[in-house]
């Protein structure tokens, strides 16, 4: 009997699919098979490319040491039974670009995908990636009926790690001894909080004056803009796929990771009916629970002020 790593097979192990085989999709969807978390399905809409690129993959396995399968395809019936779907799928931000800018383009784009793919994977939890991601990850949900705990945005982890390493890189220490937290939506008016970033438990408060944490936090503010500028012909991927993975992670395996991400809020922080950048457990069931910080006046004004941006931007879409 022949065999395909194509065709279908009796599933016994969780399964991730990939929307946008783009660099952020296909990074992650490397991410999740070499941690050896699911089977994974990249999907695309160009004919053969996710094919090619799941079978570099596959050809991979026995040098990284995992027996994941990842599934090539631009058809939605091949995502059938997928425990987390994420959608990447959209047009990436060029030089002088701002985030807001692909709204109206990559809007049609991911609720095409959501609808799509619900029709095959109805229990899914679903991850939006494009941007702008709060109104993206907004958009569908009303387009899929999708309970608030089962549909978030990947936002905040990515926005933390850039505000972790600009600390690490101020203060020359290890990333790793290095914890922030950064909420509202992703974009020039993200609310990064010092009060919470710390370094092995120490506020940074105590080491860093604050002339070079406002600048830090500014930076943290336009981290993506800096490495498109940098890159001239795209965005950052690395990053955007590991907090992407980190979330997938915390799903799959039940893991309850207070991780910041664009959620639905009913009443938390102030704020109803929208999606943005709160921290929030993530467990087998999605989000588990939205924690409330207690934030100062100005925090609170900050991230009021971001979530009026996002519902802007959802208004114009």
């Amino acid at each position: 009997m022949s065999y395909s790593p194509f065709s279908p097979i009796k599933r016994h192990s969780p399964r991730v699919t990939v929307i946008g085989a783009g660099k952020v999709g296909s990074t992650l969807a490397q991410r999740i098979a070499e941690k050896n978390l699911a089977d994974v399905v990249l999907l695309d809409v160009v004919e053969g490319m996710p094919r090619g690129l799941a079978l570099d993959l596959m050809e991979a396995r026995g040098i990284e040491l995992h027996n994941r399968r990842i599934i090539g395809t631009t058809d939605y019936a091949d995502t059938s039974g997928s425990d987390i779907v994420v959608i990447t799928a959209g047009f990436p931000r060029k030089p002088g670009m701002t985030r807001d800018d692909l709204l109206l383009t990559n809007a049609k784009i991911v609720v095409e995908a959501a609808n799509k793919a619900m029709t095959y994977s109805p229990d899914a939890i679903y991850i939006i990636v494009t941007n702008p991601l709060d109104v993206m990850t907004y958009l569908a949900w009303q387009a899929t009926g999708l309970p608030g705990d089962r549909i978030m945005g990947m936002a905040g982890v990515l926005d933390s790690a850039r505000f972790e390493t600009f600390i690490a890189m101020e203060l020359g220490v290890c990333s790793l001894d290095v914890k922030a937290m950064v909420l509202g939506g992703h974009g020039d008016l993200m609310v990064p909080l010092p009060r919470y970033a710390t370094v092995n438990g120490i506020p940074i408060t105590e080491l860093l004056d604050a002339a070079t944490i406002e600048r830090l936090v500014e930076r943290t503010r336009n981290g993506g803009a800096e490495i498109v500028e940098l890159m001239q012909t795209g965005g950052a991927f690395y990053t955007p796929a590991s907090s992407t993975c980190v979330m997938v992670e915390s799903i799959l395996l039940n893991q309850s990771r207070l991780l910041p991400v664009a959620a639905y809020l009913q009443g938390e922080y102030g704020l109803n009916d929208i999606f943005i950048g709160v921290p929030s457990r993530l467990g087998s069931s999605g989000i588990e629970e939205v924690v409330e910080l207690k934030l100062s006046d100005v925090e609170r004004d900050a991230l009021h002020t971001s979530a009026q941006e996002v519902r802007k931007n959802i208004t114009r879409a």
